[in-house]
């Protein structure tokens, strides 16, 4: 087995970033064919945590934080061939800890993703609220 390097990286690339989300099934509720709202994301996320096997891309994190209170993962994708193997556990580690452990990690489950959550450590909250994208 491969081992993986962990870094932040605030300049990954657009098409990267959209290869590892079809790759890991998270495109299905990302915008992947609007390519300039992916570049947005990115180009503002706070921290970009990603993971890579022999150079390729297999894992990323994205947040968005004030580093004082909140820190919202927006995005926790992993190849699907690499999942299982403690790479998001990692990737949040790794952007809770880029934000400050001091922040409160939040996150909306993608729904085949719920069950992950509580084994990784996190609690569920009942009462969150949002509004769809036009």
């Amino acid at each position: 087995m491969n081992s993986i390097d962990y870094r932040l990286e605030p300049a990954l690339s657009c098409t990267e970033f959209i290869d590892v989300l079809v790759r890991s099934t998270l495109a299905e509720r990302r915008p992947v064919g609007e390519r300039d709202i992916i570049e947005c994301m990115l180009r503002n996320a706070d921290a970009i945590v990603t993971a890579r096997s022999g150079g390729k891309l297999v894992g990323v994190s994205r947040a968005i934080t004030d580093f004082a209170y909140c820190t919202y993962l927006s995005d926790l994708a992993v190849d699907k061939t690499f999942q299982r193997r403690g790479i998001g556990q990692e990737l949040m580690r790794r952007t809770h800890e880029a934000a400050g452990l001091h922040t409160r990690l939040i996150l909306l489950a993608a729904p085949t993703a719920a069950s992950y959550y509580p084994h990784v450590g996190m609690e569920r909250h009942d009462s969150c609220w949002t509004l769809k994208r036009d």
